[in-house]
């Protein structure tokens, strides 16, 4: 396998190394506030913002690196790559193909929203504000553009500004 390529892994196939191995550590790179909401059992909470400064926690043993659908996992196995830490794998499709598969995942009810759902909120309020004003003063119709242009972006580049944004709101720092 070419270098700071990691191993992508099936749900089922994870399940198979997590029982046949008791020093694999499942390590969620998700937002705290997207941790606390579900989680797999027994994982560990690094978001992928954090890794530099906790590269220690990863130099032993087989880690399976999990967000929601594998792309922050993966960014976050780069990262460890790069380090001189290859003992990670990607749970491929995330906690999504893990809930898909019928994996266990522990919820909390009071966490507050998915990351996914912060950024639909903030986008639609922004574009409705936008429209509303720009009743009143044509030009803040440009404020739906940008959140438009800014959306398409995400989706071709497959990162979100947005969603770096609200990351560093309070209620997405604490940890669950």
């Amino acid at each position: 396998m070419p270098a700071n390529y990691a191993q992508h892994l099936h749900a089922v196939q994870v399940v198979q190394m997590i029982e046949s191995n008791d020093s694999v550590r499942v390590v969620d790179v998700r937002s705290p506030a997207e941790f606390a909401h579900s989680r797999i059992p027994n994982s560990i909470n690094v978001p992928v913002s954090q890794i530099h400064g906790r590269l220690g926690e990863f130099s032993t043993g087989p880690v399976v690196l999990v967000c929601a659908a594998g792309t922050r996992a993966a960014e976050a196995s780069r990262l460890l790559s790069a380090a001189g830490i290859d003992t990670s794998v990607v749970l491929q499709g995330g906690i999504d193909a893990w809930a898909a598969h019928g994996g266990e995942l522990e919820r909390t009810a009071s966490a507050p929203w998915a990351m996914e759902r912060q950024v639909r909120l903030a986008a639609g309020t922004l574009v409705l504000i936008g429209l509303l004003l720009s009743l009143a003063y044509d030009p803040l119709k440009w404020i739906a553009g940008f959140i438009g242009a800014g959306l398409t972006f995400s989706a071709l580049s497959n990162t979100c500004g947005m969603a770096r944004v609200l990351s560093l709101m309070p209620w997405n720092r604490r940890c669950g």
